[in-house]
């Protein structure tokens, strides 16, 4: 077949769409040979592909430092840094110092300057002096010098294992925030297992914290089944257990009998005996006890449930899409008893942690120590992550710690803590106040585990699919 000639200077028609088979696409519109160079520049410039790895390849330091400041640990800092900020604002105008010398501002606005430098610092001060290092203390040894570091790990260890607790049900799209009632459950059946039984000194200390494990689990199991079986919100079922768990063991600690120390008419158990309450690490007067070992220890066994097992991964697709997982098979109502079952069993052993840490006179209702919910924060703050939950609890750890030194150094509130935790949550959970405030651009594509776990579960789902 003979071609049409051409002169030089006319453009060349690009070829029409070839399928597998080789021939061209019967759909494809014909092109004129001598149609406008215009409409010729149309046909054959490429689509610009959508996949944002495109602007990585055109702009990779600039591509890198969006993630990076949009990223969760920027968001935490800055949400850290402006609550500071924030408190530091509160600490100056409660200040007498400071009151007094803002009535002739205009006048000395030095005098006022000053007394609000001498009284923020004083007291971020003294709060680390609580929490990390205390200097003042340097000249007794170097034991009184750490002492406050081993009191923020101290604080810190029900902190983490509730948080973990928190944060695995965020990992499935649950909201776990019956922490109280788990670990009051948990608390009372370790108690019981103490006081009640004789063991040897190890096993007995570690059958405790087992059956306290078990009993934070199970309470939680309770919600988790009513959410899969009757579709009743997690939020409103665990509100009500913690109310139930709290009244019922207020009744049992006021029976004789029950969990009542015996001659006395106080609602309060038994001491624990020495053989089930968890040694201190390092001796007196130090106050961290093993405890704190088996909170990092549950940080690591949940980074390898959430990150490495079979389990973690249908929760994962369970919380990125229920109706997708669902589609590829999983079973959705028992990956949610399953999820609830181990946030509670990380709740119990944060009550358990309560009750068997060098805890010998017994505990009352309040042992909690609105430690369930505080975890929601440092799981919040955390990122919902194990190793992010374990760095909040520290800093949350911290805060109690320095906060009674920042109370009886400089005179400061400690409820001025409790604000500065408040605005971390309140930062935390609106990522675009955060960027607003600091110019942050938006963040990027999703991270490489996200569309890895999202490309498996496509996969799954289009083999569902196939075989049906």
């Amino acid at each position: 077949m003979n071609e049409t000639p051409r002169d030089a200077d006319d453009p060349i028609e690009p070829h029409a769409p070839q399928r597998p088979g080789g021939s061209p696409d019967s759909g494809a519109a014909p092109t004129a040979v001598h149609a406008p160079a215009e409409a010729e520049v149309q046909v054959a410039a490429p689509v610009a592909p959508t996949d944002d790895r495109t602007a990585d390849v055109d702009d990779p330091w600039g591509s890198a430092f969006r993630r990076i400041m949009g990223g969760n640990l920027v968001m935490a800092v800055l949400a850290i840094l402006t609550s500071l900020v924030v408190g530091g604002i509160l600490i100056a105008a409660t200040d007498e110092r400071v009151q007094e010398t803002a009535g002739y501002f205009f006048a000395r606005p030095g005098d006022m300057l000053s007394a609000v430098w001498t009284a923020v610092s004083g007291a971020y001060l003294a709060l680390f002096q609580g929490a990390v290092l205390n200097f003042a203390a340097a000249d007794r040894g170097f034991i009184y010098l750490i002492k406050p570091l081993t009191d923020t790990l101290n604080f810190a260890t029900p902190l983490i294992a509730a948080g973990l607790g928190v944060a695995l049900a965020f990992r499935v799209g649950l909201f776990n925030i019956g922490g109280r009632g788990q670990m009051l459950w948990a608390a009372a059946a370790s108690a019981w297992v103490g006081f009640a039984f004789q063991m040897p000194p190890i096993l007995h200390v570690i059958v405790a914290i087992l059956v306290g494990i078990a009993a934070g689990a199970i309470w939680a199991g309770i919600a988790g089944a009513l959410k899969a079986y009757t579709g009743a919100h997690e939020v409103i079922s665990t509100i009500m257990l913690n109310f139930v768990a709290f009244w019922f063991i207020t009744w049992m600690l006021r029976t004789p009998g029950l969990l009542q120390n015996p001659g006395g008419n106080n609602p309060i158990s038994p001491p624990m005996p020495e053989t089930a309450i968890l040694p201190s690490i390092f001796g007196p007067p130090f106050v961290l006890h093993w405890g704190f070992l088996l909170s990092v220890l549950a940080v690591i066994v949940c980074a390898w449930l959430i990150n490495r097992s079979n389990l973690g991964f249908q929760f994962r697709a369970v919380g990125y899409n229920a109706s997708a997982a669902l589609n590829a098979g999983m079973n959705v109502k028992r990956l949610t008893v399953y999820a609830m079952l181990l946030s509670g069993a990380f709740m119990g052993l944060a009550g358990a942690q309560q009750v068997t840490g060098a805890v010998t006179t017994g505990f009352t209702a309040g042992i909690d120590a609105g430690i369930g919910f505080d975890a929601i924060t440092v799981a919040l703050l955390g990122g919902s992550t194990p190793w992010g939950t374990f760095f909040a609890g520290l800093l949350f750890g911290a805060f109690k710690a320095g906060g009674f030194r920042m109370q009886a150094a400089e005179g400061v509130p400690v409820d001025i803590i409790l604000v500065v935790q408040s605005f971390i949550v309140l930062f935390i959970a609106a990522p675009p106040l955060v960027r607003a405030m600091f110019g942050l651009p938006q963040p990027g594509r999703k991270s490489r585990r996200q569309r890895r776990d999202e490309a498996a579960l496509a996969a799954m789902t289009q083999q569902k699919g196939a075989q049906s």
